[in-house]
């Protein structure tokens, strides 16, 4: 490896001081990703152009055992029944730190690597979420921790876990089902964005289904009462759900989209479905409101004479939010600071800005690194299910021009350019960093462990929201 001069430096120094020579190593492993820019480069915008879907990134998580493995990992592949699930490990003993890499595109969004939109040639996805870079990222930062570990002499496992479908499949709550995370001690992450920081924030939990109404067809002109309408069921489902909404806590998200409605208006369908996301920062809560939803479903089906059933497609806890990690994870990034663009970088990120709508970071702010907060985000993550069981914390890298919203055109646009790669380095440094810091010094790795327990409450089980289903590894296709 190329900054292995400089571990062994850094290693000999701390010999004849007699103590770990913290600072330095950081830097010695900070100039080691610096070295590897162009290794991680082409991971990234290889995994870019595959653009591969939930469950179906066979290339995208092969290309990353393989490098994690040229660097002395032992992978385990096609775990928690996942083909493209994987978790890799190098170094001994305890304590045993994990990154998290995802790869999965988003369907429907394409993008050239553009200023402006324009759909990028027989493509039907895209990364418009960064997941080129996040599990890139991740394995950067645990190669550049197992030479540290190894050089050092320093006792610790690192751990890589390839984690598929965060976009509504859940790949890391079967992972977590499974017990892979059971032997754990802190669990870092991060993610893509268009600012830098590091916060204790939550979000919500979140259950989706497919509801499947079958009825009976006919003619819809010739023998309309003959037929019974399943896309009448669907309908009216709906609409009970929309008139719920008045009733609902008001935190609650409800959204859905009819994903078949039949195929003529003169044939009355026989069978239509809708795919449902119900989202709520409290998992009792959504339990609840879940239950109510599906009373409409069956009361639907009973108004239309129609049958239905429905299929758990996921379900994720919110994140607990860990201040303990996520405070050293802030002081890294501190350390190593946000994106500086070079003269073609800043004129490529002053067009596609002009595209934005209401951004929330102005240009420049790429190399600022944003004061800790906490809040509520909207969203949900499969991070979720980990962070109640493992203590959990990530960043935010600028990945994207400052503005710039995920799942959307300009993420892909960013996220393909050297603006995407160098905030992918800033992450694997600050990954890094942060668990050479739980290596070093146990007493964070019990701060916060005692902070999980306790935000958890003593009266916590944890329930996996998508229940004991089968991880749905068709349901991109």
């Amino acid at each position: 490896m190329k900054g292995k001069n400089c571990f062994l430096i850094v290693s000999v120094i701390a010999m004849l001081n007699g103590s770990p020579a913290q600072a330095d190593d950081k830097e010695a492993v900070a100039a080691a990703i610096d070295q590897t820019y162009e290794r991680n480069r082409e991971i990234a915008l290889k995994i870019f152009d595959y653009a591969e879907v939930g469950y179906q990134e066979t290339r995208s998580s092969a290309l990353l055992q393989q490098t994690l493995a040229d660097s002395g990992f032992e992978i385990n592949s096609g775990v928690a029944g996942i083909p493209t699930a994987f978790v890799a490990s190098a170094g001994n003993g305890g304590p045993v730190v994990a990154f998290l890499a995802e790869f999965d595109a988003l369907p429907g969004i394409s993008q050239i690597v553009a200023p402006y939109r324009q759909l990028a040639e027989n493509k039907s996805a895209g990364h418009a979420c960064g997941h080129h870079l996040l599990g890139t990222g991740s394995v950067a930062a645990a190669i550049a921790v197992r030479e540290w570990l190894k050089q050092t002499g320093t006792k610790g496992t690192i751990r890589v876990y390839g984690t598929p479908a965060e976009e509504g499949g859940s790949g890391k709550v079967y992972m977590v089902r499974a017990g892979l995370f059971d032997d754990v001690d802190g669990v870092l992450s991060w993610h893509p964005s268009d600012h830098n920081g590091a916060d204790a924030n939550s979000n919500l939990a979140n259950r989706s289904a497919r509801f499947r109404f079958r009825g009976i067809s006919a003619h819809a002109a010739g023998a309309p009462e003959k037929a019974r309408s399943a896309l009448d069921g669907v309908e009216v489902f709906n609409y009970m759900v929309n008139l719920m909404r008045e009733h609902v806590p008001q935190e609650t998200r409800i959204h859905y989209v009819i994903t078949d409605g039949g195929k003529a208006p003169n044939v009355v369908p026989d069978f239509a479905e809708v795919y449902y996301y119900v989202r709520h920062p409290d998992a009792r809560t959504l339990q609840e409101l879940w239950q109510r939803v599906e009373k409409a479903a069956h009361a639907a089906a009973d108004g239309t004479e129609t049958h239905v059933e429905s299929e758990i497609m996921h379900g994720n806890h919110s994140l607990l939010p860990n201040k303990t990690l996520t405070g050293l994870m802030q002081e890294n990034l501190g350390r190593v600071g946000g994106v500086q663009y070079s003269t073609a970088e800043r004129s490529f990120a002053e067009s596609l800005y002009e595209t934005l709508n209401n951004p929330d970071y102005t240009l420049g702010s790429e190399s600022e690194i944003q004061p800790p907060k906490s809040k509520m985000h909207m969203g949900s993550t499969d991070v979720g299910d980990i962070s109640w069981n493992v203590p959990t914390a990530g960043l935010r890298a600028a990945t994207w021009v400052p503005g710039t919203s995920a799942h959307s055109w300009q993420a892909i646009a960013s996220g393909g350019t050297e603006i995407g790669i160098k905030g992918l380095q800033v992450a694997a440094k600050v990954l890094a960093m942060t668990a050479m810091d739980l290596y070093l010094e146990s007493a964070h790795l019990d701060a916060a462990r005692q902070e999980l327990l306790e935000s958890r409450g003593d009266d916590f089980q944890y329930v996996p929201l998508l229940g004991d289903r089968d991880p749905p590894l068709d349901y991109r296709k």
